[in-house]
């Protein structure tokens, strides 16, 4: 089990200051990682790492960052070399859905999908990357979604946006191999988070998701963490260029 220990190990979580991204942080400060999450919000950023920091004894960085915004990110991960020295895992896990049916689907909403979800990853590990080569040691992490290996109504920006994030995976897997960097997606199915509540609180709704889950629930965050550390840890030194679900059964109707 000491294969699973991130002692000595940097990670960067994007969207860490809440959500799924806060409970990632928390599981890799917790198998020894120190840890830098980000938010657009300065506070909160500041408020979640510092909440880590207590619950694990482990060094954290809160970090005001637009993941969209290459300049931003450089600056990001300038401050987290210069707060730790090293940076070796990157968690791509900002994240935004809008739901509507295509043809009430306006040119800004699908762009901030876009942006957000699949430019935003590419941005991140371009700037992060070459620290890695340095190093010869890296590990990325997507977060994709069941939803860019199934559809769903009402999602089309959303779908395709996971879709491209986890063929992304692939061809960063292929770049980056020779220089003991793996790249893999986690793909979530229906988790219990923020993002999610709409969803939640609608009961005809949340019928429905309930209905396609062989688990008859929604996931709890925490339940991701096993495999989080995992693929931070050595123990997925010859994993890359995977895509893994974690839905409760949906996709294997």
């Amino acid at each position: 089990m000491t294969n699973f220990k991130l002692d000595g190990k940097v990670a960067l979580i994007t969207g860490g200051s809440q959500g799924l991204g806060l409970e990632f942080a928390r599981a890799l400060a917790n198998a020894g990682a120190s840890v830098a999450v980000t938010s657009r919000d300065k506070r909160k950023a500041q408020e979640s790492a510092e909440l880590i920091r207590k619950e694990t004894g482990r060094d954290t960085l809160g970090v005001a960052v637009d993941v969209t915004d290459y300049e931003q990110i450089q600056a990001m991960v300038d401050q987290v070399i210069g707060t730790f020295g090293r940076l070796d895992i990157l968690i791509n896990n900002a994240g935004v859905n809008v739901r509507k049916p295509i043809l009430d689907f306006d040119e800004a909403s699908w762009d901030l999908v876009q942006t957000t979800n699949l430019k935003a990853p590419f941005l991140c590990t371009k700037a992060v990357v070459p620290h890695m080569i340095k190093q010869k040691f890296g590990r990325i992490i997507n977060i994709a979604s069941m939803l860019g290996q199934v559809a769903l109504a009402e999602r089309s920006a959303y779908c395709s946006s996971k879709g491209g994030l986890i063929q992304l995976t692939k061809v960063m897997a292929l770049e980056w191999a020779e220089h003991n960097i793996t790249a893999n997606a986690i793909c979530p199915g229906p988790f219990a988070t923020e993002m999610n509540q709409v969803v939640i609180n609608n009961p005809e709704a949340n019928q429905f998701f309930l209905n396609h889950l062989p688990l008859k629930r929604w996931g709890k965050p925490g339940e991701l963490n096993g495999l989080i550390v995992y693929l931070a840890s050595e123990l997925s030194n010859f994993m890359t260029g995977s895509s893994l679900v974690i839905d409760g059964g949906w996709t294997s109707e």
